[in-house]
């Protein structure tokens, strides 16, 4: 099994950055691609960002440009650096990983899941 344990949400004004960490333990070497979806109140879960093994990444349209997904394959570990926030990236943001290796916006694909981290951007 793996386990997933996000940290870094928070609250944080609209134009301001935050950084989301996501940290890996267990059958790592399991692990391939890793992604980062969100849920806001209401709202299906929805796909931000995503990377492969070698560092492949696909994002959302709503957020390219302002997010930057990045892995540390050493330390397990999958960032999310969100710059330019607006009050419509308030959700909660989950970190999951997939034993496959391609960096794909399909929640299907992904095996493992965090509990989430709160993420409300003010106005």
């Amino acid at each position: 099994q793996v386990q997933l344990v996000e940290s870094g949400g928070g609250l944080v004004q609209a134009g301001g950055s935050q950084r989301l960490s996501c940290a890996a333990s267990g059958r790592t070497l399991s692990i391939y691609a890793m992604a980062w979806f969100r849920q806001a109140p209401g709202k299906e879960r929805e796909f931000v960002a995503a990377i492969t093994l070698s560092g492949t990444t696909s994002y959302a349209d709503s957020v390219k440009g302002r997010f930057a997904i990045s892995r540390d394959n050493a330390k397990n570990t999958v960032s999310l650096q969100m710059n330019s926030l607006k009050p419509e990236d308030t959700a909660v943001y989950y970190c999951a990983a997939s034993k496959g290796d391609v960096a794909l916006g399909y929640a299907s694909l992904y095996n493992y899941w965090g509990q989430g981290t709160q993420l409300t951007v003010s106005s």
